[in-house]
């Protein structure tokens, strides 16, 4: 497991860049635009990329072979461009110049998130495979703790130190990962890419794979939309200051850090299903509670509560994916994942922008909480070993 751990490092540069990429560019967005659907279709700018290029990218690393082995070459790529692009945002001049950079800096993101993430299962035996999940996704809840507290007395002192750390942060992990992890050494059964058949996305579309990415899509509206306008949410809608908002999302990131490996450990014992199924229904009643909250206070204890049932969901998800297809589809279908859950994060900002300038902020978990119980009407569908299922 320890390179699982160092394999890490490289969701903590993800989870850190995003989380401080969502917690602040809504505040450089709304001193050029007033809609806020508006706002949330800007804010979907990676998930346009991600719904176009992971995909593609995630299969073609699957057949790639180089001296640096399949994933390595995208991240060498992808990591530095990322890191220039999104120090620059908040030196943005106009609303031209801001798009630009958030434009850049997506892309670049693009370029290796798939690789990154298809790494784990590519170095893990598919029993360790939850396991393996919740501890890269411990490091990137940690790189997310850091963005929402750290980088919440960062913005208060410029609003360019969170991103010019993040940017920094990422260039030292990619340092990390290129000289700890070979792949070509630690590839579990590693297979040379011109001895593999080429995978096709024609064949990933099972019946289980279709009903669980469904469950995908709506859990990922759910969370999408949270994530986009909590902090909007916080300032209109219940009067705390931005910077007591974006910390307000460090709870919840606190938990999930806590209940990453413990979701992992227990999907393997348990079932990845049950464990999802557990998380989602805890999710319905968080995001319905939350909805009758006006005081910090119990807002922030929701969110600890919240961030552990999105743990028992995330950690468990992928793994998921990836145990219903073969190992050579590992690139592929971690691209499929990201199309579904990329396809959730580009309906859910503009719909719930639109919702909250036809209502106000409180429609923003009611519908949340919606997404939810739709997630787990499907997820009921998805048929797990030993069950016989019709939906």
């Amino acid at each position: 497991m320890r390179k699982t751990w160092l394999l890490g490092f490289g969701f903590f540069s993800i989870s850190i860049t995003w989380a401080l990429y969502n917690a602040f560019v809504p505040f450089f967005l709304e001193k050029f635009l007033t809609s806020t659907a508006l706002i949330g279709f800007m804010m979907t700018i990676d998930n346009y990329f991600a719904l176009f290029l992971q995909p593609w990218i995630g299969s073609r690393s699957d057949r790639t072979n180089s001296r640096l082995g399949k994933r390595m070459p995208y991240l060498l790529l992808g990591m530095p461009l990322a890191a220039l692009f999104g120090a620059l945002i908040p030196w943005h001049t106009s609303l031209l110049t801001l798009v630009l950079f958030m434009v850049l800096m997506n892309l670049s993101m693009s370029l290796y998130r798939s690789p990154t993430v298809a790494l784990m299962p590519d170095i893990t035996k598919e029993g360790k495979r939850t396991q393996a999940n919740g501890i890269i996704n411990f490091m990137g809840g940690i790189g997310s703790i850091l963005a929402f507290a750290g980088g919440s007395y960062l913005y208060d002192k410029h609003a360019s130190l969170p991103f010019l750390s993040a940017s920094v942060l990422t260039l030292v992990c990619l340092m990390i990962l290129l000289f700890t992890i070979k792949e070509k050494r630690d590839t579990i059964a590693y297979i040379p890419a011109e001895e593999k058949k080429k995978v096709s996305f024609k064949g990933q579309w099972n019946r289980p794979t279709l009903f669980l990415l469904g469950a995908i899509f709506f859990w990922f509206l759910s969370y999408q939309g949270v994530e986009a306008f909590f902090t909007l949410y916080g300032k209109n809608h219940l009067q705390l200051t931005e910077s007591q908002a974006s910390f307000s999302l460090a709870f919840f990131s606190l938990a999930f850090v806590l209940a990453a490996i413990p979701s992992g450990l227990l999907g393997n014992r348990y079932g990845k299903k049950l464990i999802i199924t557990i998380g989602v229904i805890g999710l319905i009643i968080i995001f319905a509670a939350i909805s009758f909250v006006d005081a910090l206070l119990p807002l922030r204890a929701l969110l600890i509560f919240g961030g552990v049932f999105w743990a028992m969901i995330n950690i468990n998800s992928y793994p998921f994916i990836i145990s219903l297809g073969d190992e050579q589809s590992i690139g592929a279908r971690t691209g499929i994942y990201y199309l579904f859950s990329s396809l959730a994060a580009i309906t859910s900002p503009p719909l719930m922008g639109g919702l909250i300038d036809w209502l106000d902020y409180s429609a923003l978990f009611y519908f949340s909480s919606g997404g939810m119980v739709i997630a787990l009407l499907l997820l009921l569908c998805v048929k797990d070993k030993g069950e016989s299922i019709r939906c």
